[in-house]
């Protein structure tokens, strides 16, 4: 079995909306599938069919999320230190062409938001920064074409 590493805030996010999933919204689903049961005629009653997809969609996450969280390896970023860059490690960059500077945190697949810096550890500019250090230059191929970061700062916070 494969284990996903994500941080532990990553971890408690996933915990959290399990919780949510099963306390919030299963009970409300019941509830919808048992209103729009009372309806009469099951097989054109839209409310019931949707009620029906939405109970699906819920516990198919439930079952996606248990497996993830199973499957866990957290790591606790604030105890890493050091100036190689590796899962967890903030990283601050400068854009050989553009001079503009980007800060960007490695976390796992399931917690990457780029809009918030966070790229997943699986994403080609992290694949070029891992093992990287201050003043190191990495190269990342994109769909735009190849471009090239100067790493500035590797910190873990």
């Amino acid at each position: 079995m494969e284990k996903v590493p994500m941080t532990a805030q990553g971890f408690a996010t996933l915990e959290a909306e399990i919780k949510h999933l099963k306390s919030v919204e299963r009970p409300s689903v019941i509830r919808a599938i048992s209103e729009a049961r009372q309806h009469g005629d099951l097989s054109e009653n839209a409310e019931y069919h949707s009620a029906k997809e939405r109970q699906s969609f819920i516990e198919g996450r439930v079952l996606e999320l248990e497996d993830k969280v199973s499957r866990a390896q957290v790591i606790d970023v604030s105890k890493l230190s050091g100036k190689v860059v590796k899962f967890g490690a903030t990283i601050t960059l400068i854009d050989d062409d553009t001079k503009q500077k980007a800060k960007y945190q490695i976390v796992g697949d399931l917690e990457a938001d780029f809009a918030k810096g966070r790229i997943s550890i699986s994403s080609p500019l992290a694949r070029a920064l891992i093992g990287k250090t201050t003043g190191d230059t990495a190269e990342v191929n994109t769909p735009s074409g190849g471009r090239s970061y100067e790493i500035v700062k590797v910190e873990f916070k």
